[in-house]
């Protein structure tokens, strides 16, 4: 979370390339070590009386979270780099995103206290939701994007 903004940062990362690839790479790392740990550690837990839907919830996010990391680390090495850009956009989302969103939302809404059943539905909703998001943050960045070249063809047209 401390590196993050760095890399969806345009100038950060620029300035700062060697950080960046060495952070990036750290992270995939992490996806892969993180995933399957929280897979093991929901399989322990249920073994110790937890809901079942903890142990399913936990293979959903880390595969989810292990492949958007595995694709957005394959287009990197193809050098198809805004390919990467959104398929890092996906692997935060679903990864941190979904771990940390589910917290905070337990967090201020006190839904944790109302058991598990309320526990399962927000993590769900929130990796439900999280690619949703994701994509939503990428189409609003596209547009942001292409508004400067509509301005600057249209005063070029005139």
């Amino acid at each position: 979370f401390v590196l993050a903004p760095m890399q969806f940062s345009d100038r950060l990362r620029q300035r700062y390339a060697k950080l960046h690839r060495v952070a990036g790479r750290v992270y995939v790392a992490g996806a892969f070590i993180a995933g399957p740990l929280g897979i093991y550690i929901a399989a322990l837990q249920e073994r110790l009386g937890a809901p079942r839907f903890f142990s399913m919830i936990a293979v959903a996010h880390g595969s989810l979270w292990m492949l958007t990391t595995g694709i957005a680390f394959a287009f990197i090495l193809k050098r198809k780099i805004q390919q990467h850009r959104q398929w890092m956009t996906r692997s935060f989302a679903v990864g941190p995103g979904v771990f940390v969103g589910a917290r905070v939302v337990l967090g201020v809404t006190g839904l944790e206290k109302m058991g598990p059943a309320a526990v399962e539905t927000v993590v769900y909703m929130c990796l439900a939701f999280s690619i949703v998001l994701a994509d939503i943050v990428l189409q609003v960045q596209e547009q942001q994007r292409s508004r400067p070249a509509a301005r600057a063809a249209k005063a070029v047209a005139a």
